[in-house]
């Protein structure tokens, strides 16, 4: 019973985590039949949902062996990584839609510094798919390591794009939220690719 009650908690938590900043977000639209209106409202929810679900893979690298006794992590992982690569198309795709693929027009609507880390970090995670896809290759296998690595910095990078580009993450509850999955990032991805390694060699 205990153990049921433990697995619905972290479910309830899981769930609550990516829904919450969207439940946030939507609030503040207002919608309309207007196609441009509906790019605008629509692409910021995938980069919330994106970086969500990537904040609950940054912990599970943490608690991964306390988990398993509780949830299939491995198909957790798998699905929501899959959500993630369409939400990291559809976030930039549907922005460079919503300004008819001007691209330039964005460096005059957002800070530039913030537009770069967001291509960065978007150019590293993509390494995490791309890797995936071709695991097959003895060079793709041995590097997986780094390849995880790589997509974990790209996933910090687009915390600092997010959260001072994001115009619901400038203040309230919600960027005190941003903050703490941004900090604990930090700290689960030092402990897993870094403490976690080490103690393991």
């Amino acid at each position: 019973m205990k153990k049921e009650i433990t697995k619905y908690c972290i479910i309830t938590f899981g769930w609550l985590a990516v829904l919450y900043p969207l439940w946030v977000r939507i609030q503040t639209l207002s919608w309309s039949f207007n196609f441009d209106t509906l790019l605008n409202n629509l692409f910021p929810l995938f980069g919330l949902t994106a970086f969500s679900l990537l904040w609950l893979h940054s912990i599970i690298g943490v608690i991964e062996s306390w988990l398993k006794n509780y949830i299939n992590v491995d198909n957790f992982v798998q699905v929501t990584a899959t959500i993630i690569l369409l939400c990291i198309i559809l976030h930039p795709l549907l922005l460079f839609m919503s300004i008819s693929f001007q691209l330039g027009d964005l460096f005059l609507i957002y800070e530039s510094l913030y537009i770069w880390l967001g291509i960065i970090g978007w150019i590293l995670l993509i390494t995490y798919d791309i890797g995936k896809a071709l695991k097959k290759y003895d060079f793709f296998v041995k590097q997986w390591n780094n390849i995880l690595t790589i997509s974990t910095i790209g996933f910090l990078l687009t915390f600092f794009h997010s959260l001072y580009l994001g115009s619901d993450l400038q203040s309230g509850p919600l960027r005190i939220i941003w903050i703490f999955y941004g900090v604990t990032a930090i700290i689960s991805t030092i402990y897993t690719y870094g403490i976690k390694r080490f103690i393991k060699q």
